[in-house]
C-alpha cells in the first residue's frame, strides 16, 4: 500500500475526528474496524494522525498565520485537514518538503473543491519557507 494511500487514511480519520469530536483513540479504532490496510499503511497513517492531533495547537496557529482574511473554520474542512497532515509531516517527519506538497496537492484533488489545489500549494508552500527561514536562522545563529 502506498504513503498516499495512508495520508489519504490520516486525512479521513482527522475528518471524522473534527466532525465527532470523538478523542483519537476512539476514531482510529471505529476506523481501523471498517477500513483494512496493510501494516506499514495503518501504522503511517496513525503516526500522522495522532502527531497531527497532539499539534493541533502548533499547527492551526501555522495556517492562520498564512490565511489572510480567512478564518480557520471558514476553510472547508478538507482543505484544514490536508493542511493539518502537511504541516505534520514537515514538523515531525524527514518527507522531502516537495513532496509533502506534491502529496497534499493531489490529495486535496483528489477530496477538496476545483480551487482546493491550489490553495492548499499556497499555504503549504508558505509555511515551508517560513520553517526554512526558522532552520537557517538556528543553524547560522
Amino acid at each position: 500500500m502506498s504513503r498516499r494511500r495512508a495520508r489519504e487514511f490520516a486525512l479521513q480519520m482527522l475528518y471524522q475526528q473534527e466532525v465527532t469530536r470523538d478523542p483519537g483513540s476512539v476514531v482510529a479504532r471505529s476506523f481501523w474496524g471498517v477500513h483494512a490496510a496493510a501494516e506499514e499503511a495503518r501504522t503511517f497513517a496513525g503516526h500522522l494522525f495522532g502527531k497531527s492531533l497532539q499539534a493541533r495547537s502548533r499547527i492551526d496557529a501555522l495556517i492562520r498565520r498564512h490565511c489572510d482574511n480567512w478564518k480557520l473554520r471558514r476553510i472547508s474542512a478538507v482543505d484544514r485537514n490536508v493542511l493539518r497532515l502537511g504541516i505534520t509531516e514537515f514538523l515531525f517527519l524527514d518527507t522531502p518538503k516537495v513532496v509533502v506538497i506534491s502529496e497534499a496537492i493531489e490529495i486535496a484533488r483528489k477530496y477538496g473543491t476545483e480551487r482546493s489545489a491550489d490553495f492548499v500549494n499556497g499555504i503549504l508552500d508558505a509555511i515551508r519557507k517560513e520553517l526554512d527561514a526558522e532552520d537557517a536562522e538556528r543553524e547560522t545563529g
